[in-house]
């Protein structure tokens, strides 16, 4: 209604109701407020009615009732529908103005006051008080509503009722009705004693009206007032009684029994204290609940018995004991409640009579005397908490009457006491007790006790912060119990506010110093639970926060940042801002560091709300830079791999009641990341997992194993579950395993010495959130109960239905066989614990049981565990078997038969744990050989026999079936391997082995191994269609495979799987209008298969905009494939129904994801496509917001908002993994979300853009056709720019003069270098794709060398124009330049050169500062030429040179440091040079990389300052004199850092150069060496590798903020004393550094060893580990070669980093040929090499000679290193592929760097990776070709290094490894020569001696010019061979012409070298060709 109109009615009705009197008040302000018109009316009527009625008649007394009736509505602006739901002016009305007019209108003559007159006006009253405010006094209405209910008429009694239920429910509705409604039933019970029957009849119907819609405390009153009437003589008010429940209880729709249940503590005391005087009142009762007498009396004993003895009514005892079987013992389980009742009676005599009674009865019930002190003892905890609960009583009298009896209880079991006065206080009491509270508390909580009231509980939580106050600080031993209850109950809405206030007060009772660690979950349970919340309990929660954010202690600060976002709550906001405030600025690092902190909480609400902090955080347009540098360049920030696992870990957590919201969180967050490219990202997912070495016998290891049962399997759960029963048995096994380690409650005090140093130790060790779980347990007293287990039949597989069955059963079986007393110790505590509905606890522990049963001894149980996992097996292969494969979560599993594809995963999972046992114990022992045996019983090598033994009778074949058949590809290989091995020993044919090899080839397939795939189909010669089609689709020739899948067709065309196969041929090559026709055939033929091809369907559909034919797939299907709820995703977004696109969303995800929960952490790289269709949902999302948003606006902004989007989409394409298949799979989603919105120009330039990137990713594909298509759509759609796409492709193609002519043609056509050409769109990119296409045209222009240089020239010129801030403009204008110049003769470069050479130096200074993409090749070639004509007497003088030093001066000042550390060996090893000009500014450059990184500088530049050469030695002294003479050094640590330096490598060189004893093997460093272990603990880093390389910025942004080194670089802790001394003749010394990061480091000083090439190699192969990490093919194979640092004190020594886990491949075959009883070395081996180096014979000759006499001998054996060294199969294909792939990768490296002597000892291999690590790089530069006995091998590739590639031998990962590597080496040719540039400047000892015998042997011959030998010329010859490798030429001894060969044809002769027989049968025998 209309204000106006609104105020008339008003004026209406209140001038009706007060006529004739007039109205003023309404004339005098037309602006009056509702609340003075509200007030005004009702006070107007009160001032009128004071006086008597002038119109007394029954009509008018009616007419004034209905006008009342109406009034409240009227005012309330109340549309009469639902009145107490619409109370927006209730606040303005008040009852008590009316009470006069409604006592008026009662009050006269029966003949005016009829009934209708009452009924009216109790109407009236009604409607009053359902819109009345709250805060006022309404007895005199309450006394007019009684009044009525004794009216003489049945029909006023009735709606005075009415009235009476209006008035309760108002207050109801307010919360207010407790005490109104006591005292309103007072009254009514008062009522019912002195009315009539008529009067009680139809009171009983008026209450039980109320009871129909009442609240719980008021239903309980009314049934406690119809129940007593149930013992009236009256057989009327009996009936009615009993009629008024039945009808309660069909309202409420619940039997009588269970209506009246929750509330027999009051109704079951009243009827059983009556059994005397009213009998039949039990009768009766029990009648309407349909139960017995006896039964009632049995079931309401917890509500009579207390009052019973409180009353000490020996009568009605013995009525109930009557009834009640084996009272005695009944009544002790009943004490509890009797005795808290008993100590709440009003006063102490009371309740030591009731005391007393118990006692007496007790006592005569057992015939024995019983005190009351062991009655209270019996049932302690109970009964305190008991009283607990009621002191969270509402009555603050119940409730401190509570805190009393609990001193009474104190009080009670004092007496006696020997200590009278050491009373401790209550709170010290409960203390003792809190442990055994809050179980107890719990236990009632969660309803193990029986249901109870939501009253009872909040009286509970409410009693739980009381006592939190009366225990004090100590409450914190038990605050995660106490944490996960309040956790637990605020989420309950009649909870939420009881759980607030006593959480408030658990946190304010707390010590500032223990309120840290709840700040996280606090903060995050409120977040999460706040919509449940009341009023009042955010009011509470609020006070909470404020109290958490608002005090000012450091040590609560100190937790802030694990507040959840509270911002997101309007109400917290205040909150949040001082919250931030408090934080201060944060970095998104920080930020994001933060975040990943909280979702690693065990805490399940913490890692929800971390989750959307996390999605906040990604979608936050302040962190998108901060994300596009984190995720840039060829390896992403380490952070990135760190949210990945973070969200992985959530996603695959059992959450229990959250599991759905928690992994749609995470699958949200992961989509909202992106589907981050895995081979450019470090995930970590290290196991926990431990191995017991010696089965339980030593007390040491059993204690570590117990403490990791602790830390990392039972706190997580205990402090995870809402399972009161499970978290009591993992108490009590936590409280088992603390004994067994030896932890006393001693062990959390400061003083005493019960506890021992190592304990308290171990104790110290444990994380801060498990000793805060852990500690209360110390003094926990939990016991186990268990009922006798029963006979377990084996094996227990086919007798149980369920997975988690099977587990348990077996693992409880595995218990009892514990032998050894230390391991029944151990896992007898877990007996009840692995029994729960969680099999997380089985599942850690039975690979444990397993391995200690088998190695035990007791061979019948080791039968049984091999049975047992046999017929799992067998079962895995049956085709008969009746299990399922269900692919759900082990957690989740729930399927009523057993899953027999997770029970085979835990059996591979139990023989990986025993693989992995084994492996650990052949380490352990060869360590230990020759030492100490163990004392155990059995010995290792026994034990280790055993296993094997048992292993070894499972048969092969089985296992490896069953190993393929549930997914387990790397066992299923290994064991295929290993019977190809087996039968080629046997002398099998090759008719034996294509089975086995396709086998395999599918394996490799299955394990995304094409290279494995190649090399396996190298040795099949007649490869099915089925392999043809495997190896196709893996290598993406989707064009093959379809030829294969049509001849497969052919065959069998009702074959599904085959349709399916040609289908997803055709969806990869973007043949969607084939596919649509070849469904709908297929379809058409075979109507049943349309399930199978639904996905298939709607994909093509929706790809080709057939919208009404993907909406008629999807309603008729249901299937959950990617494809089908993508299609549901996309037509609710065409539907545009925001609600229907969010639901769809979450469905979405929810399916999608589910493979990657199934991955788990470490399985992101096989669950990859998942996280692409994440990924593809959230673009969908991004893509329909702005595009929706686009159609609703007009303004400029839409543009925008699709520039933006269109940058988020090109950030995003450009992090996932760089295969064709991944990222045209987005492209083309994107094309299809774009086509769902509005046609309009932008969208159809952003399908016109995703057309061109699909045409660019398919091109370097090699992808032809696609591309060409791609191309074709994205000119449709006037993609801009698409023609230099189209000429890239006709480039790539192989037709580089067409793609100059379309390059050239197509500018010319668009005008785009008309220098008329106006450019009016306003397109910032113009520029740039000007230069872009200047670039091209001069780069292919040049290629094909038709055109003249000053053309081509001209056109790098203007491209650099176009684009001055371009750093790759500039880098190829100044590349140009050094070409030409390299062409130019010798002459020529002395007169035209420097002028060319000064334009290449300013091209590549303008690169340099304008980007870093290119500085590995600038920057060492820009320093190379400048330095090099420095050098030249006649040039450095010339002006250009001149000009051309000022210019790189500039660039010195003006570039940033790191890009000129890059290159900082190089720039050192000129510090000789001669040209003093030239070097004053090397000088000024050196000290700014040294000032800038000094950390890292200073390690590269010692060897300057301690060289033996003067000049070096003077100059680098200068330089440290100048950096340390600077003030400005003082402030920033580098003085500090040069001295520290110095000192340290002072002392270095002492001990590298200090003389050792021949015997002695060990130095003391405190002892000998005392001041280098002083240098111990100081500010220098450690000198590793990886601390030393300098990284670039991901993103030109970054330029000018980027930090080149890792931030938590190890620095110097401290020296071991411990000095090892090596047995070799140099006498080599290793030192051990520990870090300030905790490892351990050790270095090996090497006196009298140049180690400058050791470490130009080391930079040489950084350099190189970063090419491979920018290439995506060579990333993806993780190609590398394994580095280790490096430090050069002088030409003389140095240290190298030792590498840990590594062992020579010598004495691993050695010891391998040893137990073959193979000797390394025999006469008849000397004969043979001594026959073949003297006699002359040809190469065949030899080659006869060393296959018949050596290599029959040695037969091949390193492939059972592998097996032995990594048993469990996962670890064993990984080691073995990293052994080929960086065997590989060196031996190209080595090759072209002339690297020889690689004998056995100078080839390692890490025994935890399979890295193969080359050391000793002497022999480099072709030196072995200079041997005695000359090197004829390239590398080595004997046949043990091909033994252990597999079976495919150097086929497929080794040669697919060694050409790209061997490519990348070509492709970066320029680069690594530059690198190499330092060898030439920083002359090597041996050149050095080379040139002295040069020029000896010049002075012995008199004819031979006295001309001295160039000392950088003979360093430049030793380099000249590698640039020919480099270029691919290759030359030997066969042949005399050199000639470029390709990649492939380059790796296959290097191959073929290396294993040629008559090669290696020539090799010097010490280097072992053999081996």
């Amino acid at each position: 209604m209309a204000p106006h109109l609104w105020r008339q009615r008003v004026e209406t009705v209140i001038s009706e109701m007060v006529s004739p009197e007039e109205l003023a008040w309404m004339d005098d302000d037309e602006s009056l407020s509702v609340s003075h018109i509200c007030n005004q009316a009702l006070e107007e009527l009160q001032a009128r009615f004071q006086r008597p009625l002038q119109l007394t008649t029954d009509a008018d007394r009616i007419l004034l009732a209905e006008r009342l009736f109406t009034l409240p509505c009227l005012l309330a602006q109340c549309n009469q529908t639902d009145c107490p739901s619409q109370t927006a002016n209730n606040k303005y009305l008040t009852l008590v103005p009316t009470v006069t007019v409604f006592t008026k209108l009662l009050d006269g003559p029966s003949n005016e006051v009829t009934h209708q007159v009452k009924m009216k006006v109790f109407q009236a009253i009604s409607r009053f008080l359902d819109h009345h405010s709250s805060a006022e006094d309404l007895a005199q209405v309450l006394d007019l509503i009684f009044a009525g209910l004794g009216d003489s008429n049945r029909s006023t009694r009735l709606s005075a009722g009415k009235c009476l239920d209006s008035f309760i429910r108002s207050y109801e509705i307010r919360g207010q009705q407790k005490i109104v409604v006591e005292g309103i039933f007072a009254r009514l019970y008062q009522l019912f004693e002195t009315s009539k029957t008529a009067v009680r009849e139809t009171m009983l119907v008026t209450v039980a009206s109320i009871g129909r819609r009442s609240s719980y405390d008021t239903l309980g009153q009314v049934l406690g007032l119809i129940i007593a009437q149930l013992g009236r003589q009256n057989p009327v008010i009996r009936g009615s009684a009993c009629m008024q429940i039945l009808s309660l209880s069909k309202h409420h729709k619940k039997a009588p029994y269970l209506l009246l249940l929750p509330y027999q503590d009051k109704i079951a005391p009243f009827i059983i204290e009556r059994l005397p005087v009213q009998p039949d009142l039990l009768s009766e009762a029990c009648r309407v609940m349909s139960s017995a007498p006896s039964d009632f009396i049995n079931i309401t004993l917890p509500y009579t018995l207390p009052i019973i003895f409180a009353s000490c009514n020996q009568g009605v005892l013995d009525l109930v004991s009557r009834e009640v079987p084996e009272f005695p013992k009944v009544l002790i389980n009943h004490f509890p409640t009797v005795l808290s009742h008993i100590f709440l009676l009003p006063s102490q005599a009371a309740t030591t009579k009731g005391l007393n009674f118990v006692a007496k009865v007790v006592s005569d019930a057992t015939k024995t005397t019983v005190t009351v002190q062991s009655v209270v003892k019996v049932s302690l905890v109970s009964l305190l908490g008991n009283l607990v609960m009621k002191m969270g009583d509402d009555d603050r009298g119940k409730a401190e009457m509570a805190i009393e009896a609990l001193q009474r209880v104190q009080n009670e079991l004092e007496v006696g006491s020997k200590k009278p006065f050491s009373t401790p206080s209550l709170g010290d009491f409960l203390r003792i007790h809190m442990l055994g509270l809050i179980s107890n508390i719990n236990d009632v909580l969660q309803d193990v006790q029986g249901k109870k009231s939501p009253e009872m509980k909040r009286k509970l939580i409410r009693g739980l912060g009381t006592l939190i106050e009366q225990i004090g600080e100590p409450i914190n031993h038990v605050s995660p119990q106490i944490m996960a209850t309040f956790q637990t109950m605020v989420g309950i809405p009649e909870l939420s506010e009881a759980t607030m206030e006593s959480w408030h007060k658990f946190l304010i009772t707390l010590a500032a110093s223990d309120v840290g660690p709840h700040i996280g979950p606090t903060s995050a349970a409120i977040v999460s639970s706040w919509n449940v919340l009341s009023l009042t309990a955010q009011e509470m929660a609020y006070q909470a926060l404020d109290f958490l954010i608002g005090t000012d202690d450091e040590d609560i600060r100190r937790y802030l940042c694990d507040v959840a976002d509270i911002s997101v709550i309007k109400e917290l906001r205040p909150l949040a801002d001082q919250l931030r405030r408090l934080r201060g600025r944060t970095s998104p690092k920080d930020e994001l560091q933060r975040i990943l902190g909280q979702s690693a909480s065990d805490n399940l609400t913490v890692v929800g709300q971390a989750l959307h902090q996390l999605k906040a955080f990604l979608l936050a347009e302040g962190n998108r830079q901060y994300l596009r540098e984190s995720t840039s360049g060829d390896m992403f920030s380490p952070i990135i791999g760190d949210t990945i696992a973070c969200v992985l870990s959530a996603a695959c957590r059992d959450s229990g009641d959250d599991e759905y919201l928690t992994k749609q969180l995470a699958f949200e967050c992961l989509g909202v990341l992106g589907a981050i490219d895995p081979d450019r990202c470090e995930i970590d997912s290290r196991s926990t997992n431990l191995i017991i070495l010696k089965n339980f016998t030593d007390e040491e290891e059993a204690t570590v194993f117990a403490l990791h049962l602790i830390q990392d399997l039972l706190v997580g759960a205990f402090r995870s579950t809402s399972d009161i029963k499970y978290q009591n048995n993992l108490a009590y096994s936590i409280q088992e395993l603390l004994k067994l380690c030896r932890f006393t409650p001693a062990v959390v005090s400061d003083r005493g010495s019960s506890v021992s140093v190592k304990t308290r130790k171990l104790w110290a060790s444990l994380p801060k959130h498990v000793l805060e779980t852990v500690t209360p347990l110390l003094e926990s007293k939990y016991f186990l109960s268990e009922k006798p287990s029963s006979e377990v039949r084996l094996p227990i597989y086919p007798n149980q239905s369920t997975y988690r069955e099977w587990i348990q059963v077996w693992a409880t079986d595995l218990i009892s066989k514990a032998s050894v007393p230390m391991a029944q110790k151990v896992f007898s505590v877990f007996r009840s614990a692995v029994r729960s509905k969680d099999v997380i606890v089985a599942y850690h522990l039975l690979p444990h049981l397993v391995l200690h049963v088998l190695i035990s001894g007791n061979g019948d149980h080791a039968h049984g565990v091999r049975t047992e996992i046999i017929t799992v097996l067998q079962d895995q292969v049956d085709v008969e078997s009746t299990s399922t494969s269900d692919k759900k979560l082990l957690s989740a599993q729930a399927s009523a038969t057993i899953c027999a594809n997770d029970v085979c995963k835990a059996v591979f999972m139990l023989l990986d744990h025993l693989n992995k046992w084994v492996r650990a114990v052949r380490q352990d022992l060869s360590k230990k050989e020759g030492g100490k045996r163990s004392r155990a019983n059995i010995h290792p090598e026994e034990q280790l026999s055993r296993l094997d033994s048992i292993l070894s009778n499972i048969d092969q074949t089985l296992m490896a079936k069953a190993a393929f058949k549930c997914k387990a590809y790397a066992r299923s290989l290994m064991n295929f391997e290993q019977q190809i091995v087996t039968i080629l020993e046997r002398g099998g044919t090759d008719k034996d082995l294509p089975e086995y090899y396709e086998r395999l080839h599918e394996i490799y397939a299955q394990l995304d191994e094409p290279d494995g795939m190649e090399g396996i189909s190298t040795m099949i010669l007649s490869p099915t269609l089925e392999h043809q089609i495997r190896q196709h689709e893996s290598t993406g020739r989707w064009t093959s495979a379809q030829s294969c899948w049509e001849v497969r067709l052919q065959e069998s065309p009702n074959n599904v799987e085959f349709h399916v196969g040609l289908l997803r041929c055709l969806r990869n090559l973007g043949h969607y209008d084939t596919l649509r026709t070849h469904v709908a055939g297929v379809l058409t033929r075979h109507p049943d298969w349309e399930a199978t091809l639904a996905g298939f369907q709607a994909e093509s559909a929706w790809m080709i905009g057939a919208w009404e034919d993907v909406k008629r797939v999807v309603e008729r299907n249901d299937v959950q494939t990617s494809s089908m709820v993508l299609a549901r995703v996309l037509l609710a977004m065409r539907e545009g129904n925001q609600p229907l696109i969010d639901d769809a969303l979450s469905r979405a995800r929810i399916v999608l994801g589910a493979p990657i929960a199934a991955a788990g952490v470490g399985g992101y790289r096989r669950a990859y496509d998942a996280a692409l269709d994440l990924h593809l949902t959230h673009e969908l999302e991004l893509i329909y917001a702005t595009t929706s948003a686009q159609s609703e606006s007009q303004e400029a902004t839409p543009r925008r908002r699709m520039a933006d989007l269109s940058k988020t989409l090109t950030e995003r394409l450009d992090f996932t993994l760089p295969t064709f298949r991944s990222r045209e799979q987005v492209l083309s989603m994107r094309r299809t979300a774009f086509a769902l919105a509005s046609t309009g120009r932008s969208v159809s330039a952003a399908i016109g853009k995703s057309w061109l990137a699909s045409a660019k990713i398919a091109r370097k594909a090699r992808q032809w056709q696609t591309a060409y298509s791609a191309v074709l759509q994205a000119q449709k759609r006037d993609a801009p720019y698409s023609f230099i796409e189209s000429a890239k492709l006709l480039k790539a193609s192989g037709d580089p003069l067409r793609a100059l002519n379309e390059l050239e043609n197509s500018s010319n056509r668009l005008q785009l270098f008309d220098k008329q050409f106006v450019d009016l769109t306003g397109d910032t990119e113009l520029p740039r794709m000007k230069a872009k296409i200047l670039i091209l045209r001069a780069r292919w222009m040049d290629d094909t060398d038709r055109f003249d240089d000053g053309t081509i020239y001209e056109i790098f010129k203007e491209a650099a124009a176009f684009q001055r801030d371009w750093e790759s403009a500039h880098y190829y204008l100044g590349l140009f330049h050094d070409e030409c110049f390299k062409k130019l003769s010798s002459p020529d470069r002395l007169t035209r050169g420097p002028k060319m050479i000064q334009y290449t130096i300013r091209a590549y200074v303008k690169a340099i500062m304008n980007g870093s993409k290119f500085v590995y090749q600038t920057v060492p070639r820009m320093l190379t030429i400048w330095l090099d004509m420095g050098e030249n007497k006649k040039i450095c003088h010339e002006d250009s040179y001149k000009k051309m030093t000022e210019v790189i001066a500039k660039a010195f000042r003006e570039a940033p440091a790191y890009k000129w550390f890059t290159a900082f060996p190089q720039i050192v090893s000129r510090v000789g040079h001669e040209n003093l000009d030239v070097y004053r500014h090397l000088e000024r450059l050196m000290i700014t990389v040294l000032e800038t990184y000094p950390r890292q500088a200073l390690w590269l530049f010692m060897a300057v300052v301690k060289s033996t050469k003067e000049n070096r030695y003077t100059r680098g002294k200068q330089i440290l004199q100048l950096i340390q003479g600077n003030p400005r050094n003082s402030q920033n640590n580098v003085q500090r850092l040069v001295k520290q330096s110095l000192s340290m490598t002072q002392e270095l060189l002492k001990l590298c150069d200090a003389t050792i004893d021949e015997t002695k093997y060990s130095l003391n460093m405190s002892k000998d060496f005392s001041s280098l272990k002083r240098l111990g603990k100081c500010d220098l880093i450690i000198p590793l590798q990886e601390s030393l390389i300098a990284s670039l910025p991901p993103t030109p942004q970054a330029e000018g903020t980027h930090y080149p080194f890792p931030l938590d670089t190890p620095t110097f802790q401290e020296f071991a004393d411990e000095i090892e001394v090596m047995k070799s003749l140099a006498k080599p010394r290793k030192i051990t550094i520990k870090g300030s990061n905790g490892q351990t480091y050790m270095f090996l000083g090497k006196p009298k060893d140049d180690l400058r090439k050791d470490a130009r190699l080391m930079d040489f192969n950084a350099i190189i580990n970063k090419l491979l990490k920018g290439s995506s093919e060579s990333r993806r194979r993780q190609l590398h070669i394994r580095t280790y640092g490096v430090v050069t004190l002088n030409e003389e020594c140095g240290f190298i980093q030792w590498v840990p886990n590594t062992i020579p491949i010598r004495p691993i075959l050695i010891k391998s040929y040893d137990a073959r009883q193979v000797k390394p070395w025999t006469g008849n081996m000397s004969e043979t090499f001594k026959k073949i180096k003297e006699t002359g014979l040809s190469d065949k000759q030899c080659a006869d000679l060393f296959q018949t006499k050596i290599l029959t001998v040695f037969m091949p054996i390193f492939h059972e290193w592998f097996i032995e060294t990594f048993p469990e199969p996962t670890a064993w294909l990984a080691s073995r592929l990293t052994y080929g792939r960086t065997a590989a990768v060196m031996s190209m490296v080595g090759y072209i760097l002339g690297l020889g002597d690689r004998h056995c000892e100078n080839i390692l291999m890490d025994m935890n990776s399979g890295d193969v690590v080359h050391v000793d790089f002497n022999c480099l530069f072709e030196k072995g070709k200079q041997l005695e006995t000359p090197e004829r091998v390239p590398f080595r590739l004997t046949q043990n290094m091909v033994d252990g590639l597999g079976v495919s031998g150097v086929e497929g990962v080794f040669r697919m490894s060694c050409e790209l590597t061997m490519q990348l080496l070509r492709d970066n040719r320029e680069l690594l020569m530059s690198v190499l540039d330092a060898f030439v400047h920083d002359p090597l000892v041996e050149w050095e001696d080379e040139k002295r015998k040069i020029d000896l042997g010049r002075q012995k011959h008199a004819n031979v010019p006295k001309v001295k030998a160039d000392l950088r010329e003979l360093a430049k010859a030793a380099l000249n061979p590698i640039e020919k490798k480099l270029r691919g030429i290759h030359s030997n001894n066969k042949e005399r012409n050199e000639r470029e060969l390709s990649t492939s044809n380059f790796v296959q002769m290097l191959i073929q070298e290396a294993t040629d027989l008559g090669n290696l049968s020539r090799m010097y025998p010490g280097w072992a060709p053999w081996h």
